[in-house]
């Protein structure tokens, strides 16, 4: 029973009774897996564009871009760093005092190639009147590390991936962040504006706005633009209960419900109070220095070109469709469209008489749009692309992540680990119908492909509630298209040691 004080607690985050009850209730049943027809391939559902076809999609992008329309850069940016420092973090609690693990060598044999060195050595010299150095020297590495984590030192450790040192060039160092602001000049502007949008979480706010106010300028300058940046938070009222082991509702020591972060999928929320035409949306972490830039730029507008000559394809049909002109054979070409260009399959299709036929067709077609670059498989963790059934029995595209496959099915696990491409979160949205109007992107979530994890706190179990990924289940009603893009593209930085890979040196 929810007490007055739940009640309370309830009506602060925007979340209802009914609400709350039904996160309880997914506690109890859990979540399907989904029925696959497939990976996704080259020829079945990715696309491998030619040289030729290359050059074709990035002039479709500049030309749209010179019609002037809205383009927002899209960042997920919440978040503490403290995941990349887990090795470092553990050197510090280690009995040892000297590097001993493969990582903690490798950081330490090569600490001066970091971005941040220079800021960790002239603080380490300010603290204790000795740099990076002379404490190595002496055998102190710990102070070192501590240095580069703690609070009273560049507080690494706690700091979002955003605000942390990543490239170093001649007039500096750079953060995430600023590579955003300069891909978001480079492919993103529109009649000289190009718009900047970051999730941030509520108390790396300040700081990050602080940091773009110094920074932004500068690169106006350098690329001949104008930045609009704005930020959001997650939504309270997107936060998950979390459950003890018996699918009662968890209770901190005060008394009240425990709600957790519901994950990335929350942000559907954020995008979808985005005003623009298209959206980019790419993780903070995801950036490379401006000398490997150009081929970044270059697939970004390659996708960005194929997202828009589809549209403009199925906005042409939707308004022969209204019109009511249209003949037998129009309505077949749109149905090969559906099921070869969106990849959209109804296995009873030719079934259909054509009034109903109208109506599947418009259904498929009204809807947001995605162009994801997939990069072939290289074992990173993470998502791939398959062609998996839809609730109304069609099967499309989908981002699937593995906890969304049935590991007891010996031919999904063969898709899955025989699959030949990944998505690294390479994305471009296109979130207006073909009136101009704004799609309302909650209403394209599938909500059964949420997952269950366990968590403790305190000492005790719990069970957390995710909700559908936002390039899962979150878009899963969307009209989803794969374009294979180079592994070039993707520079992830997941550990501190990753920012010694060449490409981020």
């Amino acid at each position: 029973m929810l007490t007055e004080k739940d009640l309370q607690q309830l009506a602060a985050k925007g979340i209802t009774a009914e609400k709350l009850e039904q996160q309880l209730g997914e506690f109890k049943t859990g979540f399907p897996f989904l029925k696959l027809e497939g990976p996704a391939a080259i020829g079945n559902g990715i696309v491998a564009p030619t040289e030729e076809e290359v050059k074709k999609y990035v002039q479709i992008w500049n030309d749209y871009k010179a019609e002037g329309r809205k383009i927002v850069k899209f960042v997920p940016a919440s978040g503490a760093a403290s995941r990349m420092f887990k090795d470092m973090f553990s050197f510090v609690d280690a009995e040892y005092d000297v590097p001993t693990t493969d990582f903690e060598k490798k950081y330490f044999d090569n600490i001066e190639k970091f971005a941040f060195y220079d800021a960790l050595d002239a603080l380490l010299k300010q603290q204790k009147g000795k740099g990076v150095k002379e404490l190595i020297a002496e055998g102190d590495y710990k102070s070192v590390a501590k240095g580069m984590l703690d609070a009273e030192g560049l507080n690494y450790g706690q700091l979002p991936k955003g605000m942390l040192l990543f490239h170093q060039y001649e007039d500096g160092a750079r953060t995430p962040m600023e590579e955003h602001l300069v891909e978001g000049a480079l492919y993103a502007a529109s009649a000289g504006e190009a718009n900047v949008h970051f999730t941030v979480s509520h108390e790396h706010m300040g700081f990050f706005k602080q940091k773009v106010a110094e920074k932004a300028a500068g690169y106006e300058k350098k690329f001949g633009v104008k930045y609009d940046i704005s930020f959001s938070e997650q939504k309270p009222s997107t936060d998950t209960v979390a459950a003890n082991p018996d699918n009662t509702p968890f209770r901190n020591s005060d008394g009240s419900l425990l709600f957790r972060p519901g994950g990335h999928g929350a942000l559907i929320e954020n995008l979808n109070e985005i005003s623009a035409d298209i959206i980019f949306v790419k993780n903070i972490d995801n950036v490379v220095p401006d000398r490997l830039k150009p081929e970044t730029v270059e697939w970004k507008q390659v996708i960005a070109g194929v997202l828009v000559s589809l549209q403009k394809k199925a906005f042409e049909y939707l308004e022969l469709l209204d019109s009511g002109n249209y003949s037998h054979d129009q309505l077949v070409e749109i149905a090969r469209f559906v099921k070869h260009e969106l990849c959209c399959v109804k296995a009873d299709l030719k079934e259909l008489e054509d009034a109903e036929l109208v109506i599947y067709l418009k259904n498929k077609l009204n809807r947001p749009m995605r162009v994801a670059g997939v990069v072939k498989n290289v074992g990173e963790p993470g998502g791939g692309p398959f062609l998996a059934y839809n609730q109304d029995g069609t099967y499309s595209l989908q981002i699937l992540e593995s906890s969304q496959i049935d590991k007891n099915n010996e031919t999904y696990m063969k898709y899955f680990t025989e699959g030949t491409h990944f998505n690294p979160v390479d994305l471009v949205c296109a979130v207006k119908d073909y009136k101009g109007n704004a799609f309302n992107l909650p209403d394209y979530v599938d909500r059964t492909t949420g997952f269950i994890s366990s968590k403790s706190k305190s000492g005790k179990e719990l069970k957390a509630l995710e909700l559908p990924g936002l390039w899962n289940g979150a878009m899963s009603d969307w009209n989803t298209i794969f374009v294979e893009v180079p592994l070039g593209t993707f520079n992830p930085v997941k550990t501190v040691n990753d920012l010694l890979r060449d490409q981020h040196q």
